[in-house]
């Protein structure tokens, strides 16, 4: 069967602009995991980069009318609203193409299928969580003129109208997998992503990877089988940069670091570069030593805060003193981590906000104004599949906008740490917005844009501990006052950057 597979364009939000990942990184590979099977069934695929290739809906349409699919696969993604553009290029396509059967999967239709198959009358389908199996079973039915009605991982109406749904279990050997399609498109990023792991045996409040494959935990691929893709990939290629998309590159416990080991042993030899992201139990120095010996030059953890208190409430299972940790084992190799942080969380106070910040300050990681501005605003974004959004709804304390019940918002209880996240909120977009050209690399950096940013990120950092100072004196309150603070740090801002 001829099956198109579609990653549709992606607006940006500028009030999100640096919000974490509307989709996991992980996601990154879904289109290019689902080619491979149905190729490997002997079906004609095709990718269509609408995201990367920076396609209008225009374009998208025209490419679907060329190629005449049977089934159009749309891996759908949030950002930060619902997406009428994309529902309705659905229901145009289906109109000239009646006999077309739409699917979709991902992340946000996996966890919001309900709202989508109810918006969208186009779509005929919803896969849930993996889609490699389900997908082929789907594609293998329609080949033979059968509805694919009942198949395990669908979400679907019925003949009744009623939508029914069934899981599928996920795979458990993922060397069994084809390997991932790659488009052209893919292999202009400056990294290749490559995934050798599924699911994290974590259970964070604020995290739904777990409840996207079905509740199920950490899955590897052996390490063998994650050094033939690369070698595939680097004489295909010459690429010599790669970013493991896993949530968690480590598996859990000394199987998980021996894993790493052997992982490492592999790759020492092939001459490239890589990036993962971990947990901070994880950071163990020897494995480090060996994955640096390897060619590990960057990490994300995930940290979140630096108070025991928030960190047991966040259910992460880890301690301020194992951040700290981690920190000092990763320098100790020559690697500065980028840091996974929750600032402001519903239930903050400002002890926990003091704590926090004291921890950014003693453990030099308010130095570099591109992080020091994420760190000093991020608040926990609450998103349908996750502990957070199903307890602050049963609390009654979830606030869920009437056009999408996929992600909701819950005002902080403190009003004075409310107040301090709006601050830092309105001048980060700001600054985030100012800079957006240079950090994206579309500006050329002048002479003097070390100086500039030096100076912008004192300012930021004095701003947050001044107001911090004012609020536990009772000294800073009123909305009229906050506006006045952003309005003269943004002016302030535009002179040092020269506007």
């Amino acid at each position: 069967m001829k099956i198109l597979l579609l990653e549709h364009p992606r607006a940006i939000c500028p009030e999100r602009c640096n919000d974490i990942a509307n989709t996991p990184l992980s996601s990154s590979l879904l289109s290019g995991y689902a080619a491979g099977m149905l190729q490997s069934r002997g079906h004609q695929v095709k990718i269509l980069e609408g995201y990367l290739d920076r396609l209008s809906y225009e374009n998208i349409e025209d490419s679907i009318k060329e190629f005449e699919p049977d089934i159009l696969g749309v891996h759908m993604v949030y950002h930060w609203k619902t997406d009428y553009a994309l529902f309705e290029l659905l229901e145009k396509i289906k109109r000239f193409l009646p006999r077309l059967y739409i699917t979709v999967f991902g992340f946000y239709p996996t966890l919001n299928y309900e709202e989508i198959i109810s918006r969208c009358p186009a779509v005929d389908s919803v896969i849930l969580g993996e889609a490699e199996l389900t997908f082929a079973e789907v594609a293998e039915l329609l080949s033979f003129g059968k509805k694919p009605f009942g198949v395990q991982g669908l979400a679907e109406k019925n003949t009744a109208g009623k939508i029914i749904f069934s899981r599928r279990e996920p795979v458990q050997d993922l060397d069994s997998l084809p390997a991932p399609v790659r488009t052209e498109a893919m292999m202009k990023i400056s990294e290749v992503n490559i995934q050798g792991s599924r699911g994290c045996y974590g259970s964070c409040t604020f995290c739904y990877i777990n409840n996207f494959y079905g509740k199920s935990r950490w899955r590897g691929r052996s390490p063998e089988n994650i050094s033939k893709e690369i070698d595939e990939v680097v004489s295909s290629t010459g690429a010599d940069k790669f970013y493991f998309t896993d949530p968690n590159f480590f598996g859990p416990g000394e199987k998980g670091q021996f894993r790493a080991r052997q992982m490492a042993e592999l790759l020492k030899s092939k001459h490239i570069q890589f990036g993962i992201e971990a947990r901070v139990n994880d950071i163990h120095g020897d494995t480090i030593k060996a994955l640096v010996d390897a060619g590990l030059r960057h990490i994300l953890i995930g940290m979140e805060s630096g108070r025991d208190k928030s960190l047991k409430r966040m259910n992460k299972m880890t301690s301020v003193a194992q951040n700290e940790k981690a920190l000092q084992i990763l320098r100790s190799f020559g690697i500065e981590p980028n840091i996974g942080f929750i600032m402001f969380e519903p239930d903050s106070t400002l002890e926990d906000i003091r704590e926090n910040f004291e921890f950014l300050q003693r453990n030099r990681l308010l130095d570099n104004l591109a992080i020091t501005a994420n760190l000093l605003y991020h608040h926990q974004i609450i998103l349908k599949g996750t502990r957070a959004y199903s307890q602050l709804k049963k609390e009654g304390r979830l606030q869920i906008s009437s056009s999408s019940d996929y992600e909701g918002t819950a005002v902080l209880e403190d009003e004075k740490v409310s107040a301090l996240a709006g601050l830092m909120r309105k001048v980060t977009n700001h600054l985030f917005a100012r800079m957006s050209g240079i950090w994206s690399g579309k500006v050329p950096e002048t002479q003097d844009i070390e100086e500039k940013t030096n100076e912008i990120n004192q300012l930021l950092v004095n701003l947050f501990e001044s107001s911090l100072f004012h609020l536990e004196r009772d000294k800073f309150t009123g909305e009229k006052s906050q506006e006045s603070i952003a309005e003269d740090i943004m002016k302030k801002i535009n002179k040092i950057l020269g506007s």
